[in-house]
């Protein structure tokens, strides 16, 4: 892989890790297409991922600031409530991190037929709802963090969209629309933050192969910033209720790298 070519990955990844289309998916065929070589593919996606988790902060300062500030006084409030509906959300993930880490990097080895299935999942997941309430009515509830949790740990496979799985149970389950998309894009800092923290073990092997770290640094830039467009462009899709589009061209990529790749 080299400089330009993590560019380009990096453009999808931002574009496509709000998006609910899958970003993980869409490297692995991004890749394939391209016939790039990484020593560490998922280090790689790791880094990109690092990047989209940066715009998410950026997007959502304000937010993060207020729920820093009131979530370390002594005083129940609001923001203590939501930090911990985050902590409810991450403990799957943070399951499947901690026992099954070997077995999600054997899926980032280039199999585009099952990427392709899994984005015809991700399809079915948006395809619902379409089919639910055009505005939900109830808050986030400490349930529906654990479903949303569960959907997210689920979507740690390449081709399952993390946005289009938590956003679609939230969705589904009656949550505000609004409220869904701000809580999907929070509940992911954390797990995201800690996973690259892992991976800086492997960054040492990085240092003495070909590509070097210019190769994550030109990725993670052009994730950043193709990251914070599509952060601002989703949420506005979401209170449209606009997913059905995203379930139809997640049907067509993912019946092209089953049947055609």
């Amino acid at each position: 892989m080299n400089i330009f070519e993590a560019i380009f990955l990096g453009l999808i990844q931002g574009l496509t890790e709000f998006l609910p289309v899958s970003s993980s998916g869409h490297l692995e065929i991004g890749q394939a297409l391209l016939g790039t070589s990484y020593q560490n593919n998922l280090l790689f996606t790791v880094v990109v991922h690092g990047a989209t988790m940066l715009s998410t902060v950026v997007v959502f300062y304000s937010e993060i600031k207020t729920l820093t500030i009131e979530g370390v006084n002594f005083k129940m409030n609001d923001s203590k409530k939501y930090l911990f509906l985050i902590f409810i959300s991450m403990l799957p993930v943070l399951v499947v991190g901690l026992f099954f880490e070997d077995k999600i990097e054997s899926f980032f080895g280039g199999d585009i037929h099952f990427v392709g299935a899994m984005l015809l999942v991700t399809a079915g997941l948006l395809s619902l709802t379409y089919f639910a309430k055009k505005e939900g009515v109830k808050e986030i509830r400490f349930l529906d963090a654990f479903l949303m949790g569960l959907a997210q740990a689920l979507a740690v496979l390449p081709g399952i969209s993390r946005a289009g799985a938590t956003i679609s149970t939230g969705v589904i389950l009656g949550n505000k629309r609004e409220d869904v998309a701000r809580f999907s894009f929070l509940m992911v800092l954390i797990p995201i933050i800690g996973a690259n923290i892992l991976s800086l073990r492997d960054m040492g092997g990085m240092e003495s192969s070909s590509e070097g770290i210019w190769v994550l640094v030109a990725g993670f830039i052009s994730a950043f910033f193709s990251g914070l467009f599509a952060c601002k462009w989703m949420i506005k899709l979401v209170k449209k209720g606009k997913l059905i589009y995203f379930a139809v061209y997640c049907v067509i990529i993912g019946s092209i790298a089953l049947f055609l790749l």
